[in-house]
Formats: C-alpha cells, structure tokens, sequence
C-alpha cells in the first residue's frame, strides 16, 4: 500500500487528490512542522530535501508533489495522463507552468499574509506578487474558450496540478469573478467524487 506523508493543507493535497482519482487505497502520515519532524534523522531517510510531500510505494520512493502525480497516474490509471500524445503534451505544459509561472507568486504572498506577523508584513512584497496574477490568470481563463478541461474533454492529472494552485488565490484575496472560465472549470471539477474526498480530509 501506499504511504503519502504530509497534510491535505499542503503540496500534499493534489498527491490526495490523484490517489483518490486514481482509485488507489493509501495510508496519510501528517508529518509534525511544528516540532520539526520533516528534519528528523528518520524523515531525512525518507526524503534528504526534509520537505513534504513524499510518497513510498513499495520499494519507490519519490518526493515533489508533480512526480509523485505523474507516476501514481502513469502507474495506476494512464488515463489521467491523457490519452494521446497532444493531450499528454497539453498536461505537462500545463503542470509546468503552474508550478514555474503562478504559483511562485501566490506563494510568496501566501508567506506574506499567513506566516509573517501582520506589523512584520511586507506590502510592496504583496503588492508587488498580486500585480502579476491577473496576467497570468487571463493566459489560463483563455485557454478555455472552447475546452472543458486543460486538454479538452479529457480530465487530466494536469487539470489537478493546476487547479490544486489556482485554489490558493480565493484565500489571498484575489477574486477569481473576473476569470468566468476559470471559474466554470473549477465548477465542474468541483463535482467528481474525488476532489469532495479530497476536500473532506481538508475540514
């Protein structure tokens, strides 16, 4: 069986998700921050980076959330990578991009507002970081002019990569109103049994 360590809060939550599309039994681990059990001696065996997430399968060991992704799809429904080479291409790109493109900025606002003490806060940091999403967020909004998915009609591991860092902007304040596909793709993702799964280990 599977063993995924981290939080359904964290990078961790797309691994959850995945597995649950995938339709793969898995066992969570929560791995304590706080006291700093991802940089205890037995965790940096698990993972040297002392990050999470990380996934054992068996004798596999991968870390870093779109890894893991790929190979649960690749490994127990191929599907979700796309079922022809334009759909798998349209899914990496994508995967890619959130990864390189949006999610830096959401997160170094995410640090901002969540982790720093609000009298500690850097506002130009947060300013700065919000002025590049609505380019970023209009490039994606576009590209579902005439598509369901990220792909087309075909739900990929890519539409969970991107839309798991997507998600972030309602909570940093950025309203997602101004993108209606994007909003509309996230409606209809919001429906599959796997996401409210997922969604329920997050309460």
């Amino acid at each position: 069986m599977i063993t995924l360590y981290g939080s359904p809060r964290s990078s961790a939550g797309r691994c959850i998700w995945a597995l649950e599309e995938a339709g793969v039994a898995f066992t969570l681990k929560e791995v304590d921050m706080k006291n700093k059990e991802h940089k205890s001696a037995d965790f940096l065996k698990i993972n040297p980076m002392g990050k999470v997430p990380v996934m054992v399968d068996g004798d596999i060991t991968l870390f870093e959330s779109m890894a893991i992704n790929y190979y649960i799809a690749d490994t127990y429904k191929k599907e979700l990578l796309g079922t022809n080479a334009l759909e798998k291409g349209l899914s990496m790109q994508w995967s890619f991009w959130a990864t390189s493109e949006l999610q830096p900025p959401i997160i170094e606002v995410f640090i901002q507002k969540v982790f720093v003490p609000e009298d500690k806060r850097d506002n130009n940091i947060i300013e700065k970081n919000l002025n590049k999403l609505p380019e970023l967020l209009t490039v994606l909004n576009n590209s579902f002019a005439d598509k369901k998915y990220l792909t087309g009609n075909q739900f990929t591991i890519g539409d969970i990569n991107v839309a798991s860092v997507v998600s972030i902007c309602p909570m940093m304040g950025v309203d997602l109103g101004a993108y209606p596909n994007i909003k509309g793709w996230l409606g209809t993702i919001s429906e599959r049994a796997a996401f409210q799964k997922y969604q329920g280990l997050r309460k």
